[in-house]
């Protein structure tokens, strides 16, 4: 088996590993929303695609949609990047929720209040993904502290694709619907390096 297994070379037994990988992830990043607002969230089944990063944009809801995008470099037995980007308004929602109604809905800027709000969901919810990804596969991985943008979608894409385009075309993106009084749309999209995919397979007992 090439060591340099990439999602180019994914086949359909390779990805569906993936799409559980993402199922199971998303489950956990769930009960820890639920938890965040104590409240009761109810997610469902998450739909997983494998895409031509350039399909990415238009995949969620277009480049131009503006989108809040928490992002962390991967470290550890595995190297990469992942993301979870809201849709603008489904951002508005949770911070709401989470400072009890506090804040401007209608305001057109978030305040530095909002964005720590919003810094902390993205970092516990891609937290419940990752540690379900290391317990599934026994693999020690550290995230960095989160950077968080509120832009265009295609902006936000831009900072994995500029450091880990080059390493393959295709990446796998996890769309996550919620729903407490309002359904909210969360896009995970985890991005391993190369070498990164087939530790994880390895792991998994899959090559």
């Amino acid at each position: 088996m090439n060591d340099n297994l990439g999602l180019d070379h994914i086949d359909s037994g390779y990805l569906d590993v993936l799409k559980e990988i993402g199922n199971i992830g998303a489950g956990n990043a769930t009960t820890a929303l639920a938890q965040m607002l104590q409240r009761k969230v109810d997610m469902k089944v998450p739909q997983a695609d494998l895409l031509e990063f350039r399909d990415l944009g238009e995949a969620i809801g277009g480049e131009e949609t503006i989108m809040a995008g928490v992002y962390m470099v991967v470290e550890g037995d595995i190297r990469g990047s992942i993301m979870f980007l809201l849709e603008k308004e489904s951002s508005r929602h949770l911070v709401s929720q989470m400072l009890g109604g506090m804040g401007d809905p209608n305001a057109e800027e978030f305040g530095e209040m909002e964005i720590s709000v919003l810094k902390e969901i993205g970092n516990i919810m891609t937290g419940a993904y990752l540690n379900s990804l290391s317990d599934l596969t026994q693999l020690k991985i550290f995230p960095s502290v989160p950077e968080i943008a509120i832009d265009m979608a295609g902006a936000i894409l831009s900072v994995p694709a500029i450091e880990f385009g080059v390493l393959g075309d295709k990446i796998l993106m996890i769309q996550t619907r919620f729903t407490d009084d309002t359904e909210i749309d969360g896009y995970f999209i985890l991005v391993p390096d190369v070498d990164s995919y087939h530790k994880i397979m390895k792991s998994l007992g899959m090559v």
